[in-house]
């Protein structure tokens, strides 16, 4: 546990239905006159959807704007570099994120090679950003994987297929959206997917060697809110309340591993992910209870306390015993909502485990893992990760 140590977040974020409405007069705050929307072709086309009640709000504000929709998931360095030809070709000076993590990650990207240099592979790591981005505001609408709030940027170099991070405080956006009305026409699987990322990223801080005291809270009060709702929100998705719950459970656990950081269950995730462009809520969830049960040894005492957060009964149970029930829900609520047991569905092939080993052990959430491991015992974690039935 770290007992000094910062606390990074967007200076102001909105929270609750109907707050959308708001962004165009935030956006004349922080001097924006023509931004640029970084989104997608789905949530554009979308009638009355988050996109265009953005523009309304920017209408109404006498904000400018103009729209690149090429986001894909797990974006790729194309991305971003189309997205920022359309911003210097329209003069822009502002850039808003509309969508999920993919969304984010590709706008923050974009404002990374605005103002520190083209080639973003070369930043890969942590705070090797110089210069401030443009102003960055982001409009989030899946529950989901907290870039909205975060000072992580992930890309996919294409050419290369890695996935990789570059985490700066300079990432952060200065004004975050979550409005839980924008999320109410969200898939089932896309609901469990960014939904398990949410538990995940509020697991993974909780047993990090940085965690404290305080981020050890938000993760208790996040894992509770999935427990609590996210069942529901993938089988009742106009639920308001259970989306909203959602949301406050995605902002803790952001809010969380953004100051605590993460460990092998991103660090691994990211490989599959650049290697076979597979979902990365869903990479996470599977991942989940196998490299959770590989860190138990090393704090059985915080795999007993997520037992409780989860709602087991440990009344009776030794420390270990109560540790292996964390384990057990984790693989059920997977199960609940509808996540494939094994990496195969995803198309993994055991032949590309040493390569995504060598770079998982690369990868910045890896450093604050709980256990440490060896490539080749990554490379086992992928392949139990792989025969798991």
């Amino acid at each position: 546990m770290k007992e000094n140590f910062d606390f990074l977040m967007p200076s102001v974020n909105f929270f609750g239905s109907g707050v959308i409405a708001k962004i165009g007069d935030r956006a004349k705050m922080v001097n924006m006159s023509k931004v640029l929307i970084v989104t997608d072709k789905f949530l554009e086309k979308m009638e009355n959807g988050p996109v265009e009640q953005t523009l309304r709000s920017l209408d109404q504000a006498g904000v400018d704007y103009v729209i690149y929709n090429g986001v894909e998931p797990n974006p790729k360095v194309r991305n971003i570099q189309e997205a920022k030809q359309v911003y210097l070709d329209n003069d822009c000076d502002g850039i808003i994120t509309i969508g999920g993590g993919s969304a984010h990650d590709a706008g923050k990207g974009t404002g990374i090679i605005l103002t520190n240099g083209d080639d973003i592979t070369k930043l890969a790591g942590i705070e090797t950003l110089e210069n401030a981005l443009p102003p960055l505001i982001a409009v989030n609408t899946t529950a989901g994987t907290a870039s909205e709030l975060t000072r992580h940027c992930v890309i996919t170099n294409e050419e290369t297929h890695l996935k990789f991070v570059v985490v700066s405080w300079r990432n952060v956006p200065l004004v975050s959206f979550n409005d839980p009305k924008l999320m109410l026409g969200v898939p089932p699987a896309l609901t469990a997917a960014t939904g398990m990322d949410t538990f995940v990223q509020a697991i993974e801080p909780y047993v990090s060697t940085n965690r404290n005291d305080i981020t050890d809270g938000q993760c208790l009060q996040a894992i509770k809110l999935v427990e609590e709702s996210l069942r529901e929100a993938v089988s009742n998705g106009e639920n308001l309340e259970a989306r909203t719950k959602m949301v406050e459970a995605e902002m803790l656990g952001g809010m969380a591993f953004n100051n605590a950081d993460l460990g092998y269950v991103h660090a691994m995730a990211h490989q599959l992910g650049g290697q076979y462009d597979a979902p990365h809520g869903v990479c996470c969830a599977i991942l989940l209870p196998i490299v959770e049960r590989f860190n138990l040894v090393a704090c059985p005492d915080r795999f007993a306390d997520l037992a409780v957060a989860m709602g087991e009964n440990i009344d009776g149970l030794s420390i270990r015993a109560a540790a292996d029930k964390a384990i057990d829900a984790m693989q059920q609520l997977n199960d609940d909502v509808g996540i494939p047991r094994s990496i195969k569905d995803l198309g993994a092939d055991p032949k590309d485990f040493e390569l995504m080993a060598e770079n998982a052990l690369k990868d910045g959430n890896a450093f604050s893992n709980p256990r440490k491991a060896t490539k080749q015992q990554i490379v086992e974690l992928f392949q139990q990760a792989y025969d798991a039935k």
